[in-house]
């Protein structure tokens, strides 16, 4: 059976789903690596993203860390705290903006506030407005050109502002699966857990001793449940938004799975996007998939 196929039951009026190869030889064309494997829905429909802005937002800090403009480990945030703690969630500020509930590397809180204090670092150190600087650095190079800012949610563009297409969400699971904006150093920084051991929840799924997460990512880890297939590795990393959208990269497999919709995640999604990263890893899995048709369900 075709996994994405099962999209077609979804709770949802539309929605968007493709899987990309990270073979060896990265393919020239994006667009033609989600027709070899597989897309349902319109790839070039907008959707909002989200939290699966985080990523993007941690994409700009790490190339602004590259550039000189800020360091990693200097302080930002509240004291004792660092832009590393700020991007793992990891700095003891809570989800919205307020003051901090614990010390710095104590608990992992899925904060947005932490990213609101990356951007307006970023922007105070650039000279220029954060979504600006987010568009020269991360959209316009990988060729993002359908994806961008909600003018009406700027005071939060850097934590859940963005929206976009599918065809632009997995432009950005080729960049983390495989990057060229940023050193390959810095890449794996970015994907490896930062501060271990440290528990927390993740919203929408529930408390995890350890909560994994990298410099943007949450890392999978050992958790159970989750959100992506029960046979994705440990190493897989990712994001996830509330308005229906996911993004993941599973380097074991060579694989990387996107997701939008037009329905809030809730249990449907919860239930739904583990079967289909096991059914799409089982038929695609290894980075070469097992179909080359060039078909697309919509």
């Amino acid at each position: 059976m075709d996994a994405l196929e099962q999209v077609a039951g979804w709770p949802v009026e539309h929605a968007s789903v493709g899987f990309v190869a990270n073979g060896p030889n990265p393919p020239e064309s994006v667009r033609t690596e989600v027709r070899r494997l597989g897309a349902y829905g319109a790839t070039d429909r907008v959707y909002a993203w989200a939290s699966v802005t985080k990523p993007v937002t941690a994409l700009a800090v790490l190339i602004a860390f590259e550039e000189g403009t800020l360091s990693l480990d200097e302080p930002a945030g509240p004291p004792g705290a660092t832009v590393r703690h700020l991007l793992s969630h990891a700095s003891g500020l809570g989800p919205e903006p307020g003051s901090p509930t614990v010390a710095p590397g104590v608990r992992r809180i899925y904060s947005n506030a932490g990213y609101l204090v990356l951007a307006e670092l970023v922007a105070t150190r650039a000279g220029m407005p954060f979504t600006e600087y987010c568009g020269q650095a991360v959209l316009e190079p990988l060729g993002m050109s359908a994806t961008g800012f909600d003018p009406d949610a700027l005071s939060g563009a850097a934590a859940a502002g963005l929206s976009g297409t599918l065809d632009d969400l997995l432009a950005l699971g080729c960049e983390l699966a495989a990057p060229t904006l940023v050193s390959a150093e810095t890449h794996q920084a970015a994907v490896s857990v930062q501060y271990p051991g440290l528990g927390g929840v993740l919203p929408g799924l529930g408390r995890y001793e350890p909560c994994d997460w990298g410099l943007g990512v949450e890392i999978r880890g050992d958790k159970r449940p989750h959100w992506t297939g029960t046979t994705n590795s440990p190493e897989t990393f990712g994001h996830f938004g509330r308005s229906g959208s996911f993004l993941w990269v599973d380097p074991q497999a060579a694989l990387i799975g996107a997701g939008l919709g037009d329905r809030p995640f809730g249990p449907w999604a919860a239930q739904a996007w583990p079967r289909l990263a096991d059914a799409a890893l089982a038929e695609y899995g290894g980075g070469v998939g097992r179909r080359a048709t060039g078909e697309s369900h919509v």
